[in-house]
């Protein structure tokens, strides 16, 4: 088909299609079309994927977050407690040139107001108690092992020792060998 110019116009089609598929597959390529500075600066990265240790980390965070809150509480209403001046003094006793104060409380001591709550303190120590016995454990377990390690390395080396002993003439002895023949016969028996 010819235009009025006398030319083929399906040639200039053809090619104005390639250029356009080729800039459409690298805007494609290169991840859409810009950004503008604003947008890209706006631009928030989210994580969508299942991500376990993000997750664990969020968790210990959280828990330690309420521990501390915990703790902040405990200590707050235990400095409340202080300061205030106890209403169950009895009142004033005097003796010789001293007086004292004698506080006598409604059936209540303040271990047992702070049963239900335990303090972290407490919680520290016994945990800590428990780290220090599981590791006492442990060392005791590598240690018994290097022993009986050591042991039956010395026992080897004895056993061969004895087999390779020779007589003047080069024979091995043979007493050192029946011995053994015998000890594994026997350990195989026993078992």
């Amino acid at each position: 088909m010819k235009n009025p110019n006398g030319k083929h116009e399906h040639k200039n089609r053809s090619k104005s299609k390639f250029m356009n598929t080729n800039k459409h597959n690298n805007i494609k390529r290169l991840g859409g079309k810009a950004l503008s500075l604003e947008a890209f600066a706006n631009a928030k990265s989210t994580t969508d994927y299942y991500n376990p240790a993000l997750i664990k980390k969020q968790r210990e965070f959280y828990k330690n977050a309420k521990h501390v809150n915990k703790y902040k509480k405990l200590v707050k209403h235990q400095n409340q407690q202080n300061e205030r001046p106890s209403s169950s003094t009895v009142g004033l006793v005097e003796g010789e040139n001293e007086t004292k104060f004698e506080n006598q409380t409604n059936g209540r001591c303040g271990k047992e107001r702070n049963k239900g709550v335990p303090s972290l303190q407490a919680l520290y120590e016994r945990k800590h108690e428990e780290k220090e016995k599981a590791r006492m454990e442990k060392e005791a377990i590598i240690a018994a092992k290097k022993e009986e390690r050591e042991r039956a390395k010395a026992r080897r080396n004895s056993t061969r020792e004895k087999m390779f002993k020779r007589t003047q003439k080069g024979q091995p002895v043979m007493k050192y060998r029946i011995e053994h023949l015998l000890e594994t016969i026997g350990a195989s028996t026993n078992h």
